[in-house]
């Protein structure tokens, strides 16, 4: 293992992504080296403009219409050069002082996927809005019932991967349905999947949060979708 990908997408988050491409920077990535890849996903409040002037320091990608987080990560996906890509999201929630524990199962090739699990209780979390905790529980039970698993927090942002398992692996959705989309696949591929606990800064929909009812739908709809047709 020679290099990890950390993968960005970016929607409306001028207050956040200087201070999150900062943790990244300070985070520990076991002694590899690292690229860092952001794709801006048609932002309006600046952020578009303020990532051109950060061209010289990483790679950055713009989609030319608002077309969801599944889209940007697959559009980071087509230009990633390391061998393990790590997803992190561009607001506060998650703490890139995570991703050591995430990679190194991943380096000493005991897993092909990781999860980070926000429910384990073995570090800080902000308490949930009960509709996102009972809808992750939802969503989580559904995969496990139809995958055979025993995840905890199927909707986490922080999976990190070895892209080599994820060759041949094509992911078509655009929004917030890439988690459940993403997790159908790898299980149905029999990965070695870890969850490890991770700290978790949650926000309300007042301090920026997008996911709503709606997608969990969507996610619904996923999960069997890509268990019996897909």
């Amino acid at each position: 293992m020679k290099k990890v990908s950390i993968v960005v997408p970016v929607y409306n988050e001028i207050n956040t992504i200087d201070i999150i491409l900062e943790k990244i920077e300070q985070a520990s990535f076991c002694g590899l080296e690292k690229e860092i890849i952001l794709v801006d996903d048609m932002s309006f409040d600046g952020t578009r403009e303020h990532l051109k002037t950060l061209e010289d320091r990483y790679r950055i990608y713009y989609h030319e219409k608002n077309k969801g987080k599944g889209a940007a990560i697959r559009t980071a996906m087509e230009h990633i050069s390391g061998d393990i890509m790590v997803i992190q999201d561009a607001d506060l929630e998650y703490d890139p002082a995570d991703y050591h524990e995430l990679i190194q199962l991943i380096v000493d090739d005991r897993a092909d996927v990781v999860y980070g699990s926000r429910l384990t209780g073995a570090k800080p979390s902000r308490s949930f809005m009960f509709t996102h905790w009972l809808g992750n529980k939802v969503l989580t039970l559904t995969t496990n019932i139809l995958y055979g698993a025993t995840l905890t927090d199927m909707e986490t942002c922080y999976k990190a991967f070895n892209t080599r398992f994820l060759q041949g692996i094509e992911i078509k959705s655009d929004r917030f349905d890439f988690e459940p989309e993403i997790t159908a696949k790898v299980l149905k591929r029999h990965a070695r999947l870890y969850e490890l606990p991770i700290s978790y800064y949650g926000r309300e929909y007042s301090e920026g949060k997008k996911i709503t009812w709606i997608d969990g739908i969507h996610a619904i709809w996923a999960l069997l979708k890509f268990r019996f047709i897909d």
